[in-house]
């Protein structure tokens, strides 16, 4: 399974949100933002999509694939 780095926690700064606000919009616990942003947790690819349209980006801009 590759290894995937993310960029969420600098994305979700720069919109000014907290992990349990973030978490809220995308119906996830804040549990998973905070694993997801310390890379010990992989988003599903439905995950991944909900962040790439919150954020008005292309997946590739959020999550790094090793």
């Amino acid at each position: 399974m590759p290894n995937i780095k993310s960029n969420l926690k600098e994305m979700r700064l720069l919109k000014n949100l907290t992990q349990e606000q973030l978490a809220d919009k995308l119906g996830v616990t804040r549990q998973t933002i905070n694993a997801i942003e310390q890379d010990k947790y992989q988003p599903t690819l439905y995950l991944a999509h909900k962040c790439a349209q919150l954020f008005n980006v292309h997946i590739e801009d959020i999550f790094k694939f090793n």
